[in-house]
């Protein structure tokens, strides 16, 4: 049925399953009858298109290890060589070299001639001019998701395939179809369960089966997987009539979307999208259903990728962002150089990342593609969600800009530089919850809590000479005005006057999490309603009560001791795995009513440390580990309430009914809410002292589309995100990231409303700290 639908039969192709597309170019890159340098005949060559997926580009990985070696072509150049086409003498060589190519690019969809097959292996095209025999291995994973091969016609020697790219199952299933000419000449070393025609184990004698398939297929096939593909392509042909009404339906709806998003543009003139491609979408021929392109400003600079990714998710779309395995095609379309892929390195952005954009440049793109189940409805909610975040109605100037202005000509920028600036910190010493209980009772005496005048010397000596009290400009001084701590991830924030601080930031902040029956952190993405629930500590009674409307109250232990029947588990925050145990049968079965699911409330254990997941600190702090409860990033989170005030200005202009500020400060779920003089001088920010406390800023948070749901109601508004994009430029940045550094002081850690903030700006910056009179 497989060789059916690619048109030709067992008489010229055998198929070879495997894992994946990966796995069928691994096992070309390691059976292929490569020879290596140094021998007396002409050694192998391995070509491929620099338009080509990782896992082509990783064969040269293998064939490096047999002294084989490999030469990457530009598709410009590929063009250009029949300049190198082969002489009658030189086609008489029988050293095998192997050219590898995509049908059809998955960064941008351009397909590239098939007709170069026979080119290639006739001498007419060469990649290189080397005597020897050409063999094509044709990357037609992303090709016949959305056309057809005939292999009758097109008679490749290799050709890996993917079947979940074809109508999307089975995941873990690829093939390897193999030209029957070819296929004698492959070698193999490995012999695995089922390979084997005979062997021995106490001597060197090993022979492998007559089928080629089962020579090459070790150990047990997915069979039950391979069953399904038959009914796959059956229901794929019942309901589209073939591969070439999905090429026309798919090209057709790509044609359309690729039209308007050109003619998009803002009322200066300048276009919306900048579209990455090497062809105008003319015909289906030359062109797949796929776009690739970036999102522009009005000044035309570059919107990363990451901040498109939130903004899509609110309309429910779901894009592709980054290089998408093909750093080739990523280079050449981007402009992005050698040079620059280093420097990226450099600055913390690796493959997979949200670090889009690098002083100023793209590190990738946005990409769509469409299947044979995609309809017009698909393409015009797209570009609804592009006019609606672009060309909004009502077209605001940015009000937005940080109150203070670097002088330095080396700046990094907001977008990725999160937690390269963390130089100098330290965890703090490790207290027992029980120690930090017992200093904080013996302390809350007052609200206002300020250190005795020698330790206030004591600290400003300790945050530098530089330090400047934020009194600035107009002279009033930044003040602690709100605290909250989120015992329960996701769930609502419990409000203090004043609070002990721990080793993972304020005490027993993030210290429990839900999780669904297969213990997968809940958040308020997954289920708004986790916002209703609301948890409070009572640190004399030693328990956190936890309540909900329509629920009875329920308490927990503050106690660390989970006992003998506690389960020990592990559960995952942002793909880093934590010690956890179960808080029991009781807690559970209160969340799963109130949340209508199954699931359970489960808590860090003490006696494991969830370190930073930062991993391009830079400084002293690099070398040894911040302990983290299960916040996403860092122990606290930092809001300024004049930004919230101008952000509140900006989103009151395109709502029918302007947010309260307390509504729009709990939608950014902060830890330490101030009034600052100017709005995003935060932003500006270093290192600051609170009491004796010290903090080091490692950078800005990034928001995502939690701050959309009211955390009073539970209900989604998808234009805060929105304006938050809009007012703030080509990010969606607000509130600041604190690590904790220890100050050498005898009082105990406790943060309290009302104390003072004292910052140490960023170098280079245009505000000069105060006169001794001011301080």
């Amino acid at each position: 049925r497989i060789l059916q639908h690619f048109h030709t039969t067992a008489e010229d192709y055998t198929i070879i399953f495997t894992s994946g597309c990966t796995a069928a170019l691994k096992l070309v890159a390691e059976a292929f009858p490569w020879i290596p340098e140094g021998t007396n005949q002409p050694s192998s060559r391995f070509c491929f298109l620099t338009d080509s997926h990782t896992s082509v580009v990783g064969m040269r990985g293998i064939t490096a290890s047999m002294n084989v070696l490999s030469v990457p072509i530009k598709p410009k150049d590929i063009l250009l060589s029949q300049k190198n086409r082969l002489l009658a003498e030189d086609q008489t060589c029988t050293t095998p070299h192997l050219f590898s190519y995509p049908a059809q690019s998955n960064f941008s969809g351009t397909k590239y001639p098939l007709s170069w097959i026979q080119d290639i292996k006739s001498g007419k095209l060469c990649p290189i001019k080397i005597p020897g025999k050409w063999f094509v291995l044709l990357d037609a994973a992303s090709y016949v998701s959305s056309s057809p091969l005939d292999l009758g016609v097109h008679q490749a020697d290799f050709i890996p395939i993917s079947f979940y790219k074809i109508f999307g199952f089975p995941t873990g299933l690829g093939a390897l179809l193999v030209n029957n000419r070819i296929a004698p000449l492959l070698r193999k070393t490995y012999f695995g369960g089922g390979t084997a025609a005979a062997y021995l184990a106490g001597e060197d004698f090993y022979l492998p089966k007559k089928s080629i398939a089962e020579r090459f297929e070790d150990g047990t096939v997915s069979f039950l997987d391979i069953i399904a593909l038959k009914h796959g392509f059956d229901t794929l042909e019942k309901l589209t009539g073939g591969m070439e009404k999905i090429k026309q339906h798919t090209f057709a709806l790509a044609h359309y979307t690729y039209t308007v998003l050109s003619t998009l543009k803002y009322a200066n003139g300048a276009p919306v999208v900048r579209i990455y491609s090497s062809t105008d979408f003319s015909s289906p021929d030359t062109q797949g259903p796929i776009i690739n392109f970036n999102v522009l400003d009005e000044r035309g600079e570059v919107i990363g990728f990451s901040q498109v990714d939130k903004m899509a998710s609110l309309y429910n779309i779901h894009l592709r962002t980054g290089c998408f395995c093909n750093t080739g095609a990523c280079q050449m379309h981007l402009g992005i150089s050698n040079e620059d892929i280093q420097r990226n390195l450099q600055a913390g952005h690796v493959c997979g990342d949200d670090i889009d954009l690098v002083d100023g440049h793209p590190t990738g793109s946005v990409r769509i593609s469409f299947g044979y189940m995609s309809s017009f409805e698909d393409a015009q909610t797209f570009l609804n969600f592009i006019i609606a975040t672009r060309l909004p109605k009502l077209d605001t100037e940015n009000l937005f800009q940080p109150s203070v202005t670097k002088l330095t000509t080396e700046s990094v920028p907001d977008d990725h530089s999160s937690f390269n600036n963390a130089d100098g910190l330290s965890p703090i010493p490790h207290i027992s919850e029980r120690e930090l209980r017992s200093n904080f009772s013996a302390t809350q005496t007052s609200v206002n809590w300020q250190p005795a005048e020698s330790e206030v010397e004591s600290i400003r000596a300790a945050v530098s000479e530089t330090a400047v009290p934020t009194c600035r400009r107009d002279g009033s001084p930044v003040i602690v005005t709100k605290i909250c701590l989120y015992p329960i991830k996701s769930c609502s924030a419990f409000e203090v006057t004043q609070w002990p601080v721990g080793n993972q930031g304020l005490l027993y902040d993030r210290n429990w999490m839900v999780v669904n029956q297969n213990g997968v952190c809940m958040t308020q993405k997954q289920d708004p309603r986790l916002c209703l629930v609301n948890p409070s500590i009572d640190l004399k009674k030693n328990v956190m009560v936890i309540q909900a409307e329509g629920m009875d109250p329920i308490s927990v232990s503050l106690g660390e001791n989970p006992g003998k029947e506690a389960v020990i588990c592990e559960s995952k925050v942002c793909s880093h795995r934590v010690k956890t145990y179960d808080c029991g049968e009781r807690i559970a079965g209160w969340f799963s009513t109130f949340l209508g699911r199954p699931c359970r409330l489960i808590r860090q254990r003490s006696d494991t440390r969830n370190t930073s997941r930062q991993e391009n600190t830079k400084g002293p702090a690099s070398a040894t580990s911040i302990s983290l409860s299960f916040v996403n990033e860092a122990q606290y989170l930092l809001i300024n309430v004049a930004s919230i005030l101008q952000l509140k200005e900006h989103i009151s202009a395109r709502l029918e009914e302007p947010l309260e500020l307390e509504e729009l400060i709990r939608r950014f779920r902060a830890n330490i809410v101030i009034s600052a003089p100017q709005p995003f001088e935060e932003e500006e920010w270093a290192e600051i002292s609170i009491g004796a406390l010290r903090f080091q800023v490692v950078g800005p948070c990034s928001r995502c589309q939690i701050i959309c749901i009211d955390q009073q109601s539970g209900e989604r508004n998808k234009e805060i995100l929105q304006s938050l994009s809009t007012a703030r430029g080509r990010k969606t940045n607000f509130g600041i990231y604190l690590m904790n550094q220890p100050l050498h002081s005898t009082f105990p850690g406790i943060l309290s409303i009302g104390s003072q903030v004292f910052a140490v700006l960023k170098e280079n910056t245009e505000i000069q700290p105060p006169t001794s009179s001011e301080e």
